[in-house]
């Protein structure tokens, strides 16, 4: 059922089962109630009033961190939308039938998706050329440059918004390529079931390990629902 060839890499943001309430200093995260230095009053932390008031404060991830997911990471999924306390969930599925064939699960910094599809291209296996299709947000030189390397063929899709892009006409030019960009879509259906189907819109777990062990076991349960669904039935 698998393709040994053509593959297409994504992630997308997980959901912390984390508060806004608990992103707080870093130098405060972890120190005892009075011990903990007073802060202004824009900013003050009550524990007996959980109401916080955040306005007039700059919060990143290089100065503040959750007190109870310390390895959730505020991201958001574009312009515009709201910032969550959030893992990086990654897929890699192949072709043929867009069966998962590897999964991993990072900080949601911004570049964890082409370094996650770099991690899990390496053990690509293949008797030919092998390609992998990918949105444009893996349109970077150093991906493709590390791709190229691998022996494999970078299908990524074109970013040329105010700049050129690093997927030429030597790729492009293949009804391949245009092949795989209409099958990388597939796998936003693989997101899609897993944060319904498999409850992970929202993560129930904390830490890397407990919740990257889930989300690898929601991508292997959606691979037993789609092979069942490939296989014959049985007169």
């Amino acid at each position: 059922m698998l393709s040994d060839e053509h593959f297409t890499v994504d992630g997308t943001l997980l959901e912390a089962w984390a508060s806004q309430k608990s992103f707080r200093p870093v130098d405060a995260v972890g120190k005892d109630k009075d011990d903990q230095e007073p802060k202004p009053p824009a900013a003050r932390w009550d524990e007996n009033h959980p109401t916080v008031n955040y306005r007039g404060e700059k919060r990143s991830n290089h100065t503040h961190c959750s007190s109870t997911h310390p390895e959730a990471m505020l991201a958001r999924k574009g312009r515009g939308k709201e910032a969550k306390l959030s893992y990086h969930g990654h897929l890699m599925t192949e072709n043929r039938n867009g069966l998962v064939v590897n999964t991993c699960l990072t900080t949601a910094y911004g570049s964890a998706e082409p370094h996650a599809g770099l991690l899990m291209a390496e053990p690509l296996p293949g008797r030919g050329r092998v390609t992998l299709g990918a949105d444009k947000g893996y349109d970077q030189r150093e991906f493709i440059e590390e791709l190229r390397q691998m022996g494999i063929t970078p299908h990524v899709a074109q970013n040329q918004r105010g700049r050129r892009s690093r997927v030429d006409q030597r790729t492009t030019r293949h009804s391949g390529y245009e092949i795989s960009q209409r099958k990388r879509k597939r796998i936003e259906e693989v997101f899609g079931w897993m944060k319904t189907v498999g409850m992970l819109r929202q993560v129930r777990h904390r830490g890397l390990e407990r919740v990257g062990w889930v989300f690898t076991l929601a991508a292997a349960t959606y691979n037993l629902v789609r092979m069942r669904k490939l296989m014959p039935r049985c007169a």
